[in-house]
């Protein structure tokens, strides 16, 4: 395990890490992790006093990594951009679970179910929450649909969200 107190970064412009609120993990840190590793890994641990566990370290070159602090981590541990936050973390080597209804459908299309199997665990993973958090039956069988669709069409989870949300605004004249 690793610890350390860093301070909570923010990407201005950054391809498509623009916006993204991080820590950085420098590559003598990441090398205790995971030694001579220099692919995303999953992490699990605590920032501050909140426990988390399959976090994506992301690379970003000089052997340094990333670790993402979307807005519902910004939440629970309440901080933002600035903030010094005290950091404990190891290697999770646990197995990322994905949706059952999912995967049976996947099954049945092996176009889309080669190009999810290449995908990073991660992006695995952003599938498979959306898809059960839907709340009725019904909006899970659209995603799932939405979600083989995109697959086949080797797309992944957020090229299919900004392709939706452009077609949406083409069918509200936007």
């Amino acid at each position: 395990m690793i610890q350390f107190t860093t301070t909570i970064e923010k990407f201005g412009s950054m391809g498509e890490k623009t916006g993204w609120t991080y820590i950085l993990i420098p590559e003598a840190l990441a090398q205790e992790l995971n030694p001579g590793n220099k692919k995303s890994f999953r992490v699990k641990g605590k920032l501050d006093n909140w426990s988390f566990k399959q976090l994506a370290l992301i690379p970003v070159g000089e052997g340094d990594f990333i670790l993402a602090l979307n807005a519902e981590i910004r939440k629970q541990i309440k901080k933002q951009k600035g903030s010094k936050l005290l950091v404990q973390m190891l290697l999770d080597k646990s197995v990322i679970e994905i949706s059952a209804d999912f995967l049976e459908c996947l099954n049945e299309d092996a176009a889309a179910k080669a190009y999810f199997n290449k995908l990073a665990g991660s992006h695995q993973k952003y599938f498979s929450r959306w898809i059960e958090s839907a709340k009725t039956m019904e909006t899970k069988a659209k995603r799932i649909a939405m979600a083989l669709k995109a697959l086949s069409r080797q797309m992944d989870y957020g090229s299919m969200i900004r392709l939706e949300k452009q077609n949406r605004a083409d069918l509200n004249g936007k």
